[in-house]
């Protein structure tokens, strides 16, 4: 039981902020939203310097701990808190619903970052709106200089994170996908797994929140092919209203929906590729990752994070019981995926 409100620290401009915010929300767990580098900011420091960031209170309601990275901010606060659970029952769906989080998280923030720095419009609006997150009343002066500096850091990191021209097509048409695939899994259930959400949904709903909702070129092409997934991250936002009961909600092993095949494909098709070159780029020390996806070349910055989160996975992947193990594996079969832990 938690006796005194969380601190979370993020912007609106910022999926994971907005993934977590989502998460505390629907989980029904106390916090208070508080926008980072603002006069309101005095959240604990932390290592590194990213958001979200998680301040936990002692018993007297004091912040003095604090976390980031979304994943593990999720596995403490389902730690702490019983109810309102993000993770399934069944150990297998578990395991695949984790899985896509971390595609969500990996890969699918490619398709956010690209439409946000790669296209005039969203430069534009991102450039105009994201300084004034911190401080609504920054001098003309203060936020023409904090606009043409986010601006240009962001698209300086563009080929760095795989928003290039020649990536275009790779990073598009994988969003575009994905839109075509949700839309014609809501007709069936609400969330990826059933009638509740889980980590999956969360990690969605992250990235997607900026892409159907907030950048020009995005919102666009959400609006005009996947009109129920534009509905749907607006609901996610906040879905402290929805009734849960127990355990209940999601689909076990054996009644997993038939669009899940289709997503997995897609991750196979992409993700699982990348990940994959990410790690033996690193491994062998090199700084750039080289690999085919979807029959074109594909080139980004080697990043050491993203080796972490593979490894994290295929652990998952190896402590699963014998039994569980195997049902995964026949999941992912002939997906693509299946070579992230071969």
């Amino acid at each position: 039981m938690i006796q005194h409100p969380l601190l979370l620290g993020g912007t609106y401009g910022s999926p994971y902020s907005l993934k977590m915010r989502a998460v505390l929300r629907y989980r029904r767990i106390p916090f208070r939203w508080v926008l980072r580098n603002s006069r309101w900011d005095q959240l604990p420091d932390v290592a590194v310097k990213i958001i979200p960031v998680i301040a936990f209170p002692d018993e007297n309601g004091e912040h003095h701990e604090a976390m980031v990275d979304s994943t593990p901010q999720i596995e403490r606060l389902e730690a702490m808190v019983a109810e309102r659970s993000l993770v399934p029952v069944d150990p297998v769906v578990a395991f695949l619903d984790e899985l896509v989080e971390d595609y969500a998280d990996e890969w699918l923030t490619k398709a956010m970052y690209h439409h946000r720095w790669a296209f005039p419009e969203s430069v534009t609006k991102a450039g105009q709106l994201l300084p004034l997150d911190s401080d609504l009343q920054m001098p003309p002066e203060r936020w023409e200089q904090a606009r043409r500096f986010i601006t240009d850091r962001q698209i300086s990191r563009r080929a760095l994170v795989g928003s290039t021209d020649a990536n275009a097509p790779i990073i598009e048409g994988s969003y575009e996908r994905l839109l075509d695939l949700l839309q014609e899994h809501l007709v069936e259930l609400p969330f990826l797994f059933g009638h509740r959400p889980g980590r999956s949904d969360m990690g969605l709903f992250g990235q997607l929140s900026q892409l159907v909702r907030w950048d020009p070129s995005s919102v666009r092409i959400a609006e005009e092919r996947a009109p129920r997934v534009v509905s749907w991250v607006t609901r996610a936002d906040d879905l402290s209203w929805l009734p849960v009961e127990g355990d209940e909600g999601w689909r076990d092993r054996d009644a997993l929906p038939a669009s899940l095949a289709p997503l997995l494909a897609e991750m196979g098709r992409t993700y699982a590729p990348f990940m994959i070159a990410n790690a033996a780029a690193h491994a062998a020390g090199a700084a750039e990752v080289v690999c085919e996806i979807d029959g074109h070349e594909y080139r980004q910055g080697t990043f050491s994070y993203q080796v972490k989160c593979l490894g994290w996975l295929r652990e998952h992947h190896a402590a699963l019981a014998d039994d569980d193990r195997r049902a995964v594996d026949a999941v992912l079969a002939g997906t693509g995926c299946e070579q992230l832990f071969a």
